[in-house]
């Protein structure tokens, strides 16, 4: 009896409370065609909300008072009505959405810094969402970046439609900018993917190209730019935490953890809010991995805030800090034991653990105009920390602003110039155990105009650099800003100082046909780490060049970008056919580096047998690169629909270094042919079930050092250590002959939405636990398993 008391006095309360709540129902249908729409998200106050059902309708329960509902589907723009509820109410909201070939109007800031779209841009550029990054468990940004079609990251190292190989951990042609500053290491030149602030990001876009007219050096091959978000009017919170474990691979006796699985996770969280006048975001995450390769844990911690005051007092000035760092230890895998049973041990005389911290603060300052132009200066200090247990370490200071003006005219031209400049000390023991100084100023200007459904942009930059020019010890901003000041007119004098030059056209043909062509000039100057290191770690020795040359070149391409609507489907391909010439290209070559001062015998010329940067003289490359994106229906149930293909042919137009491939092709090293890309997702209900794929080719072409053992000068004798030859990579060549067809990587993912602010996802990489490595010694994980949870409020 007490029961059925209690049953009906819940019973009874529960339909008070409802009976209190207003009630929104309605249908959602498409304005054109009338049809009802399945799966369109109606949101309440930007917090929660319903789906519409398979005949377009929902029903929401809502409190008295005045709210904000926004209704949403893929491929539809969407709609945002305010209605006021009264208590027992029922209001019926039918809602028409108009169809949109949306990504195609997708704003882009990076071509020509400044909001265009997509479809009116005249370099091939891409975009990936937030709702990417976190429905595939991102931790790290170059796991996202790879999934572009055309963009490989190899060791760290990003390449663009094969624009770059492996470089051994020092310099980048693909610059990296968080909100548009340059974020690569001070000595190295290289960039740091576990530092960017994944769980803080807006947009990330990514131009396939030279961009250094606009953006300097190190834009050699392309920039991917990270733009974090910053806070609508209602404050937002999102927790994300996931965990997962490596499973075994499918060779046995390469397994070396027993039978304890290593495992992984990671916790991000970050807020934003708007108070007053004063926007702030705030961000960090936790990572934790055993990893997978012996010696290869790590553990890390980063945060980071942006904040943003826009002046009461002075209309059109906003200013503010943002800031991120990270703390990073572990153990590092550079090469493995041998080709057979120890791909996942790591050689004897390659073991290091490390300890390392970043840390970058950003001042800025934005003033808008009465007469619409904008003025900006943005600045970063960007500190790096690296310690080992090798004697290795290294402290980096990097220096960094910009001033930029920008204003739109009546008669659709923008215009935006800026001056660049930065400066960083770097102190190590590989480097010669001495302070290094460089530097660099650059000036720039570029003109955008529309002519009907013409769009043109031409632009130009003048830089130039110093290293080792100056050793001026900087200790304060102002120093800072001195130092940098007073050097730029010198930069312009000296021969190391490069114009560069750049222009697009794209032509609306049809409404959703784009045709557009591209040149652009770019360059890259050597960083500390390739003209100055010299290390030696077990048999692998690394040289300095201090007669290393700046890199220089040009890319072209022809474009079109056509919007399309098949049946229930609509989005666009992009085809474009490119060109780039490399001259000076730099890349890390193997022989013998002895001085003129120093002849070689039997017993030191292992001593003077290594690696060392070098310009190889000309690379040309050349080939097409596909993309679609869609967004319709498959089977009834909404879909989305990324695609890519890209096909490079990077010839290495020096004929004489034939010794040191292990091809009689003249392809470049560390290069695909063809790569392919595919993600497909499908949403029923709650459920949304996710598949992508991932082709690369075979690499043909590597150092023939890394498969060869190592010879004496005669090149005849062999080196002999314990009774057996001496090779930098043991096994590599029979490997390599066994795992020649390429590799398909299979990625699977299901998520169940529980309610509007929460989700449930696991996500499965190398479904087919195939084994396979993407550089010389570097096998990639087995199959893995990720559970998350992600919760939104």
């Amino acid at each position: 009896m007490a029961k059925q008391y209690l049953f009906i006095i819940l019973f009874f309360t529960t339909s008070l409370l409802f009976a209190q709540n207003g009630t929104v129902t309605g249908t959602i249908t498409d304005k054109k065609t009338k049809e009802t729409l399945i799966g369109a998200t109606i949101v309440l106050n930007e917090k929660t909300g319903v789906t519409s059902d398979e005949k377009g309708n929902f029903s929401l329960f809502v409190k008295p008072g005045k709210h904000q509902l926004t209704i949403k589907l893929m491929g539809y723009a969407g709609e945002t009505r305010n209605i006021e509820v009264v208590a027992n109410e029922k209001i019926t909201l039918n809602v028409e959405l108009e169809d949109k070939t949306k990504v195609l109007d997708e704003v882009v800031v990076s071509a020509g810094r400044f909001e265009q779209k997509l479809s009116e841009v005249t370099v091939s550029m891409e975009i990936i969402k937030p709702s990417t990054i976190e429905n595939n468990n991102t931790t790290r940004i170059d796991e996202a970046i790879t999934k572009i079609p055309g963009v490989t990251i190899m060791d760290d190292q990003a390449s663009i439609r094969g624009g770059s190989g492996y470089s051994y951990g020092a310099g980048s042609r693909v610059l990296l900018l968080v909100d548009d500053l340059p974020m690569l290491s001070g000595s190295a030149g290289d960039v740091k993917w576990d530092f960017a602030p994944v769980e803080n990001i807006d947009q990330i876009e990514i131009i396939k190209g030279a961009a250094s007219a606009l953006y300097g050096s190190s834009a050699l091959n392309g920039i991917i730019n990270i733009r974090t978000y910053f806070p609508g009017n209602i404050p937002q919170t999102k927790v994300i935490f996931s965990s997962g474990i490596y499973m075994n691979p499918e060779r046995k006796d390469i397994i070396w953890w027993g039978n304890t699985q290593p495992t992984f996770s990671c916790n991000q969280f970050s807020h934003s809010r708007k108070m007053g006048n004063f926007d702030l975001t705030v961000g960090g995450a936790l990572l934790s991995n055993s990893g997978y390769r012996q010696n290869n844990d790590e553990q890390s911690y980063r945060g980071n805030f942006n904040t943003r005051y826009r002046s009461k007092k002075h209309k059109g000035l906003s200013y503010g800090i943002n800031a991120n760092f990270m703390n990073r230890k572990g153990g590092e895998f550079l090469l493995w034991q041998d080709g057979d049973s120890g791909v996942y041990k790591p050689a004897s005389s390659f073991l290091q653990r490390f300890s390392n911290s970043r840390v970058n603060i950003d001042p800025y300052i934005v003033y808008f105009n009465e007469k619409g132009a904008r003025h900006s200066l943005r600045t970063r200090y960007f500190n790096t920390t690296n310690k080992n247990d090798t004697g290795q370490d290294n402290k980096d200071d990097l220096y960094y602003g910009e001033y930029q003006f920008q204003k739109h005219y009546k008669n659709e031209l923008t215009w935006t110039s800026g001056i660049t400049g930065n400066y960083c000390i770097s102190n190590s023991l590989l480097f010669g155990n001495r302070k290094h100084y460089s530097s660099s100023a650059g000036i720039y200007t570029q003109l955008d105009r529309k002519f009907g459904n013409l769009s043109v942009s031409i632009g130009g930059r003048w830089e130039g650099y110093k290293l080792d020019e100056s050793n001026e010890e900087i200790n304060n901003f102002s120093q800072t800003f001195t130092a940098i000041t007073n050097t730029i007119g010198g930069f312009f004098k000296d021969s190391n100082s490069k114009p560069v030059f750049r222009t697009g056209l794209n032509y609306q043909l049809f409404e959703y046909t784009f045709l557009r062509t591209s040149f652009g000039q770019g360059f890259r100057y050597p960083t500390i780490a390739e003209k100055y290191t010299q290390s030696s770690v077990g048999s692998l020795n690394l040289f300095p060049n201090e007669n290393l040359k700046p890199e220089t070149g040009w890319s072209a391409e022809l474009g079109f970008k056509q919007g399309f609507k098949i049946s229930r489907w609509k989005g666009y391909i992009d085809v474009a056919g490119f060109w780039t010439q490399y001259h000076n290209m730099i890349e890390f070559t193997f022989g013998q580096h002895n001085p003129d001062s120093v002849v070689l015998t039997f017993f030191n010329f292992s001593q003077w047998t290594g690696f060392k940067a070098e310009n190889i003289s000309n690379a040309q490359i050349n080939g097409i690169d596909i993309s679609i994106m869609g967004q319709g229906k498959l089977f009834g149930l909404p879909a989305t629909l990324v695609a890519g293909y890209t096909y490079t042919n990077p010839i290495d137009l020096d004929v004489n270094r034939d010794s040191l491939k292990t091809t009689d092709a003249n392809i470049l090293k560390y290069r695909f042919y063809h790569s392919a890309k595919i993600d497909l997702e499908v949403t029923y209900r709650k459920f949304t079930a996710g598949v992508s794929a991932e082709y690369n080719s075979n690499i043909i072409n590597i150092d023939k050092a890394f498969e060869d053992p190592l010879f004496y000068a005669d090149g005849v004798t062999p080196i002999i250590q314990n009774g057996d030859s001496v090779y930098i990579m043991p096994g590599l060549k029979d490997y390599r002959a066994k795992h020649n067809k390429g590799d398909i990587v299979l990625n699977v993912r299901l998520s169940y939405q529980i309610l509007e602010s929460s989700k449930l996802s696991i996500v499965i990489r190398n479904l087919l636990n195939r084994e396979y490595m993407i550089r010389p010694g570097d096998v990639q994980a087995p199959r893995n398993i990720a559970l998350q949870y992600s919760l939104k409020f």
